[in-house]
């Protein structure tokens, strides 16, 4: 099975990919546009960040809540065996389109191990494993094999996984449990609310008063967290809850986290 540090980026395994595959546009979270294959000015000849520690300030808050699941070093260092794509022009065609089909399987790894680590998944952990193993082998495959995999009809089968682990999760909690899946929150008044074993998938909590509120055992999977204030929240069992989430969000010294993530340097 494999262990979550392994699923977080190594940037300096990576040959940007970041940087150069995603398109952005001017907005709150780019200073800049940004076509979709062409590097960002900012990225220098080391595949590092020019602007790293200024990111925010220099107008890349989206740069700062981007998680690629350690899909740039796997890409970079095992499908195309650390070609990098400046000193070979030949691979980047194919090392961009292959990117953000890894990140996709990396991140339903990510998701499955930690539904696979919970005590309540005792009676599915099998076929949690077994998900684990196939979604590996997906990540080992060639270039060409991975540029044509059906991520969208894979992703469907391990969020029905997703689904039971969470559900088993839950039910662990007493009492009638909210179900908020895919609600506009954006702006919600939630300061102190007992959100314990709530589902919040795809949740919008964007700009969201979530201040002391209890978020244990709740189910965050794809919650939008930007910008929401969780100071003295409790997301100590959240379920499925990324650090990528809590880049986005708005915490302090107070916000109750798992041991697995940290707080991140702006709070």
């Amino acid at each position: 099975m494999p262990d979550l540090s392994t699923l977080r980026a190594d940037c300096g395994s990576c040959f940007g990919l970041c940087c150069v595959v995603p398109a952005f546009a001017a907005s709150a979270d780019f200073a800049i546009t940004k076509p979709a294959g062409q590097a960002c000015p900012n990225l220098r000849e080391d595949s590092r960040c020019g602007i790293h520690d200024k990111l925010r300030t220099k107008g890349f808050t989206g740069c700062t809540v981007y998680d690629c699941f350690g899909a740039g070093q796997k890409v970079s260092q095992i499908t195309f065996g650390g070609e990098d794509w400046r000193k070979s022009p030949k691979t980047a065609k194919s090392m961009f389109a292959v990117f953000p089909v890894m990140r996709d399987l990396q991140e339903l790894l990510y998701y499955l191990t930690e539904a696979a680590a919970l005590p309540t998944s005792a009676t599915i952990r099998d076929d949690l494993a077994g998900m684990i193993d196939r979604t590996e082998r997906m990540t080992l495959e060639t270039p060409g094999v991975l540029r044509k995999t059906d991520v969208h009809t894979h992703r469907g089968e391990v969020n029905g996984l997703l689904l039971r682990a969470s559900e088993l999760a839950r039910a662990e909690v007493p009492g009638k449990k909210k179900d908020r899946r895919g609600a506009d929150l954006i702006g919600a008044k939630l300061k102190g609310a007992n959100l314990r074993g709530a589902l919040l998938r795809g949740a919008y909590l964007i700009g969201a008063d979530l201040r002391g509120a209890d978020l244990r055992q709740a189910d965050v999977i794809g919650a939008d967290l930007r910008d929401a204030d969780i100071r003295g929240a409790d997301l100590r069992d959240a379920l499925f809850l990324i650090q990528s989430q809590l880049d986005a969000a708005k915490g302090d010294a107070t916000t109750k986290l798992p041991g697995s993530l940290a707080p991140p340097a702006h709070w």
